[in-house]
Protein backbone atom coordinates (compact mmCIF):
# COMPACT_ATOMS: atom_id res chain seq x y z
CA UNK A 1 0.00 0.00 0.00
CA UNK A 2 1.14 3.60 -1.07
CA UNK A 3 1.69 6.36 1.58
CA UNK A 4 -0.61 8.47 -0.81
CA UNK A 5 -3.10 6.18 -0.51
CA UNK A 6 -3.55 6.25 3.02
CA UNK A 7 -6.04 8.67 4.77
CA UNK A 8 -5.16 9.97 7.95
CA UNK A 9 -8.45 8.12 9.65
CA UNK A 10 -7.31 8.43 13.31
CA UNK A 11 -6.00 12.38 13.02
CA UNK A 12 -5.96 12.86 17.01
CA UNK A 13 -6.28 9.33 17.95
CA UNK A 14 -3.99 8.25 20.94
CA UNK A 15 -2.47 5.03 20.81
CA UNK A 16 -0.13 2.77 23.21
CA UNK A 17 1.65 -0.43 21.08
CA UNK A 18 2.81 -2.85 23.54
CA UNK A 19 5.42 -5.09 22.04
CA UNK A 20 7.88 -4.09 20.19
CA UNK A 21 11.16 -5.90 20.32
CA UNK A 22 12.50 -5.23 16.53
CA UNK A 23 11.93 -4.33 13.62
CA UNK A 24 10.26 -7.37 12.78
CA UNK A 25 7.72 -7.17 15.03
CA UNK A 26 3.57 -7.26 14.66
CA UNK A 27 3.81 -4.64 17.20
CA UNK A 28 5.95 -2.47 14.96
CA UNK A 29 3.35 -2.83 12.25
CA UNK A 30 0.77 -1.95 14.08
CA UNK A 31 2.69 1.25 14.83
CA UNK A 32 3.80 2.13 11.63
CA UNK A 33 0.04 1.64 10.64
CA UNK A 34 -0.95 4.14 13.32
CA UNK A 35 1.72 6.64 12.91
CA UNK A 36 0.42 6.43 8.96
CA UNK A 37 -2.92 6.86 9.47
CA UNK A 38 -2.54 9.83 11.98
CA UNK A 39 -2.47 8.63 15.38
CA UNK A 40 -0.53 9.77 18.38
CA UNK A 41 1.94 7.76 19.62
CA UNK A 42 2.95 6.06 23.35
CA UNK A 43 5.36 2.87 22.62
CA UNK A 44 6.48 0.85 25.13
CA UNK A 45 10.11 -1.16 25.87
CA UNK A 46 10.64 -4.71 27.86
CA UNK A 47 14.27 -4.07 29.14
CA UNK A 48 17.61 -2.04 28.70
CA UNK A 49 18.21 -4.95 26.11
CA UNK A 50 15.00 -4.10 24.01
CA UNK A 51 15.54 -0.50 23.97
CA UNK A 52 18.57 -0.81 21.71
CA UNK A 53 16.28 -1.80 19.28
CA UNK A 54 12.74 -0.14 19.70
CA UNK A 55 13.53 3.45 20.71
CA UNK A 56 15.09 4.18 17.02
CA UNK A 57 11.93 2.71 15.91
CA UNK A 58 9.75 4.78 17.98
CA UNK A 59 11.74 7.91 17.47
CA UNK A 60 11.16 7.26 13.58
CA UNK A 61 7.35 7.46 14.14
CA UNK A 62 7.89 10.28 16.42
CA UNK A 63 6.05 8.58 19.07
CA UNK A 64 4.97 11.02 21.93
CA UNK A 65 6.13 8.87 24.73
CA UNK A 66 8.76 5.70 25.52
CA UNK A 67 8.25 4.23 28.18
CA UNK A 68 10.01 1.09 29.96
CA UNK A 69 7.38 -2.14 30.50
CA UNK A 70 7.62 -5.21 31.79
CA UNK A 71 4.53 -6.47 32.55
CA UNK A 72 5.14 -8.61 35.08
CA UNK A 73 6.12 -5.27 37.35
CA UNK A 74 2.91 -3.63 38.83
CA UNK A 75 4.41 -0.52 39.24
CA UNK A 76 5.43 -0.73 35.58
CA UNK A 77 2.39 -1.17 34.60
CA UNK A 78 0.59 1.66 36.65
CA UNK A 79 3.37 4.24 35.74
CA UNK A 80 2.98 3.57 31.90
CA UNK A 81 -1.09 4.53 32.26
CA UNK A 82 -0.28 7.16 34.53
CA UNK A 83 1.95 9.33 32.32
CA UNK A 84 -0.23 8.66 29.16
CA UNK A 85 -3.25 10.73 32.05
CA UNK A 86 -0.51 13.01 33.01
CA UNK A 87 0.24 13.64 29.27
CA UNK A 88 -2.75 12.99 27.05
CA UNK A 89 -5.56 12.96 29.83
CA UNK A 90 -7.02 9.84 27.56
CA UNK A 91 -6.12 7.18 25.53
CA UNK A 92 -8.28 5.88 22.15
CA UNK A 93 -6.27 2.64 21.01
CA UNK A 94 -4.56 -0.04 23.13
CA UNK A 95 -2.26 -3.05 21.49
CA UNK A 96 -1.05 -5.69 23.25
CA UNK A 97 1.20 -7.84 21.38
CA UNK A 98 3.49 -9.72 24.23
CA UNK A 99 3.46 -13.30 24.36
CA UNK A 100 6.27 -15.55 26.53
CA UNK A 101 6.84 -19.21 28.09
CA UNK A 102 9.81 -20.83 29.42
CA UNK A 103 12.02 -22.49 26.33
CA UNK A 104 11.68 -26.20 28.39
CA UNK A 105 7.89 -25.70 28.01
CA UNK A 106 7.61 -24.22 25.14
CA UNK A 107 9.00 -26.85 23.50
CA UNK A 108 7.88 -30.05 25.33
CA UNK A 109 5.10 -30.84 24.50
CA UNK A 110 1.66 -29.72 26.47
CA UNK A 111 1.63 -33.00 28.90
CA UNK A 112 5.43 -32.09 30.00
CA UNK A 113 4.35 -28.62 30.90
CA UNK A 114 5.32 -27.50 34.50
CA UNK A 115 3.07 -25.76 36.61
CA UNK A 116 5.06 -22.65 37.09
CA UNK A 117 5.68 -22.57 33.59
CA UNK A 118 2.21 -22.56 32.33
CA UNK A 119 1.15 -20.21 34.91
CA UNK A 120 3.64 -18.15 33.43
CA UNK A 121 2.99 -18.16 30.46
CA UNK A 122 -0.75 -17.02 30.53
CA UNK A 123 0.08 -14.51 33.47
CA UNK A 124 2.21 -13.00 30.33
CA UNK A 125 0.72 -13.49 27.46
CA UNK A 126 -2.87 -13.53 28.75
CA UNK A 127 -3.76 -12.36 31.73
CA UNK A 128 -1.01 -9.18 31.71
CA UNK A 129 -3.83 -8.29 28.90
CA UNK A 130 -6.55 -8.18 31.30
CA UNK A 131 -5.07 -5.49 33.78
CA UNK A 132 -3.80 -3.53 30.81
CA UNK A 133 -7.64 -3.05 30.13
CA UNK A 134 -8.62 -2.56 32.95
CA UNK A 135 -6.06 0.65 33.73
CA UNK A 136 -7.00 1.56 30.00
CA UNK A 137 -10.72 1.72 30.20
CA UNK A 138 -10.64 4.67 32.84
CA UNK A 139 -8.93 7.15 30.11
CA UNK A 140 -11.54 5.85 27.26
CA UNK A 141 -13.39 8.45 28.00
CA UNK A 142 -14.84 8.93 24.89
CA UNK A 143 -14.78 4.95 23.72
CA UNK A 144 -11.89 2.99 22.07
CA UNK A 145 -10.81 -0.37 21.04
CA UNK A 146 -8.39 -2.75 22.66
CA UNK A 147 -7.02 -5.29 20.69
CA UNK A 148 -4.52 -8.47 21.59
CA UNK A 149 -2.64 -10.69 19.25
CA UNK A 150 -3.33 -14.42 19.05
CA UNK A 151 -2.70 -17.38 16.58
CA UNK A 152 -4.89 -19.70 14.71
CA UNK A 153 -3.29 -22.55 17.10
CA UNK A 154 -5.73 -21.34 19.84
CA UNK A 155 -8.65 -23.10 18.01
CA UNK A 156 -7.29 -25.82 16.00
CA UNK A 157 -4.12 -28.43 16.99
CA UNK A 158 -0.25 -26.99 15.31
CA UNK A 159 2.17 -28.89 15.83
CA UNK A 160 4.95 -27.59 17.90
CA UNK A 161 2.62 -24.69 19.14
CA UNK A 162 2.25 -26.86 22.35
CA UNK A 163 1.39 -24.58 25.61
CA UNK A 164 0.80 -21.64 23.79
CA UNK A 165 -2.50 -22.99 22.19
CA UNK A 166 -3.96 -22.99 25.43
CA UNK A 167 -2.55 -19.80 26.33
CA UNK A 168 -3.82 -17.99 22.89
CA UNK A 169 -7.63 -20.11 23.79
CA UNK A 170 -7.78 -18.05 26.88
CA UNK A 171 -6.83 -14.89 25.53
CA UNK A 172 -9.27 -15.14 22.73
CA UNK A 173 -12.08 -16.51 25.66
CA UNK A 174 -10.77 -12.86 27.13
CA UNK A 175 -11.43 -10.89 24.43
CA UNK A 176 -14.93 -11.86 24.20
CA UNK A 177 -15.86 -11.11 27.74
CA UNK A 178 -13.84 -7.98 28.20
CA UNK A 179 -15.88 -7.10 24.85
CA UNK A 180 -19.08 -8.12 26.81
CA UNK A 181 -17.72 -5.80 30.31
CA UNK A 182 -16.52 -2.74 28.05
CA UNK A 183 -19.11 -2.23 25.61
CA UNK A 184 -21.14 -0.13 27.89
CA UNK A 185 -18.68 2.14 27.78
CA UNK A 186 -18.09 2.35 23.90
CA UNK A 187 -14.93 0.22 24.06
CA UNK A 188 -14.53 -2.26 21.41
CA UNK A 189 -12.31 -5.59 22.22
CA UNK A 190 -10.89 -7.95 19.63
CA UNK A 191 -8.25 -10.45 18.95
CA UNK A 192 -6.51 -10.82 15.74
CA UNK A 193 -5.01 -13.80 14.43
CA UNK A 194 -2.49 -13.52 12.19
CA UNK A 195 -0.81 -16.33 10.08
CA UNK A 196 2.77 -17.23 10.77
CA UNK A 197 5.41 -14.33 10.90
CA UNK A 198 9.06 -14.74 11.00
CA UNK A 199 9.13 -12.16 14.71
CA UNK A 200 11.57 -13.28 17.43
CA UNK A 201 8.54 -14.65 19.81
CA UNK A 202 8.10 -17.35 17.07
CA UNK A 203 11.85 -17.93 16.73
CA UNK A 204 11.05 -20.22 19.82
CA UNK A 205 8.78 -22.74 18.55
CA UNK A 206 10.41 -25.61 17.01
CA UNK A 207 9.93 -26.52 12.69
CA UNK A 208 9.00 -22.83 12.55
CA UNK A 209 10.10 -22.57 8.95
CA UNK A 210 7.82 -25.81 8.18
CA UNK A 211 5.22 -23.84 9.59
CA UNK A 212 5.72 -20.84 7.03
CA UNK A 213 5.96 -22.81 4.05
CA UNK A 214 2.96 -24.65 4.51
CA UNK A 215 0.62 -21.43 5.32
CA UNK A 216 2.05 -19.76 2.02
CA UNK A 217 0.99 -22.88 -0.07
CA UNK A 218 -2.36 -23.47 1.84
CA UNK A 219 -3.55 -20.18 1.80
CA UNK A 220 -5.64 -18.89 -0.97
CA UNK A 221 -3.79 -15.36 -1.55
CA UNK A 222 -0.45 -17.77 -2.25
CA UNK A 223 1.56 -16.05 0.09
CA UNK A 224 2.36 -14.56 3.32
CA UNK A 225 1.01 -11.78 5.30
CA UNK A 226 3.71 -9.44 6.62
CA UNK A 227 3.51 -7.07 10.14
CA UNK A 228 1.90 -3.97 7.63
CA UNK A 229 -1.05 -6.45 7.01
CA UNK A 230 -1.73 -6.93 10.98
CA UNK A 231 -0.94 -3.15 11.45
CA UNK A 232 -3.40 -1.85 8.68
CA UNK A 233 -6.31 -4.36 10.11
CA UNK A 234 -5.63 -2.82 13.33
CA UNK A 235 -5.80 0.95 11.97
CA UNK A 236 -9.24 -0.10 10.29
CA UNK A 237 -10.74 -1.80 13.92
CA UNK A 238 -9.63 1.66 15.29
CA UNK A 239 -11.90 3.56 12.97
CA UNK A 240 -14.78 4.81 12.98
CA UNK A 241 -15.77 2.00 9.86
CA UNK A 242 -15.65 -0.62 12.55
CA UNK A 243 -17.65 1.22 15.06
CA UNK A 244 -20.32 -1.78 15.40
CA UNK A 245 -17.64 -4.70 15.60
CA UNK A 246 -16.28 -5.85 18.62
CA UNK A 247 -15.67 -9.22 20.07
CA UNK A 248 -14.17 -10.53 16.91
CA UNK A 249 -11.27 -13.05 16.36
CA UNK A 250 -10.17 -11.79 13.08
CA UNK A 251 -8.15 -13.42 11.17
CA UNK A 252 -4.76 -12.28 9.10
CA UNK A 253 -3.46 -15.03 7.31
CA UNK A 254 -4.30 -14.95 3.57
CA UNK A 255 -7.13 -17.39 4.11
CA UNK A 256 -5.44 -20.00 5.39
CA UNK A 257 -7.94 -20.73 8.47
CA UNK A 258 -10.74 -21.25 5.74
CA UNK A 259 -8.98 -24.47 4.27
CA UNK A 260 -9.46 -27.97 5.63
Amino acid sequence: MQNDQIRPILAGKKALVVGIANDSSIAWGCAQAFAQTGAELAITYANEKTRTYTEPLAQSVEARLFMPLDVTRDEELAAVFEQIRQTWGELDILVHSIAWAPKEDLQGGLINTSASGFAQAMDISCHSFVRMAKLAAPLMKNGGTMMAMSYYGANKVVPNYNLMGPVKAALEASCRYLAYELGNQGIRVHALSPGPLKTRAASGLKDFDVLLNEAAERAPLGELVDIMDVGYTCAYLSSPFARRLSGETLYIDGGVNIMA
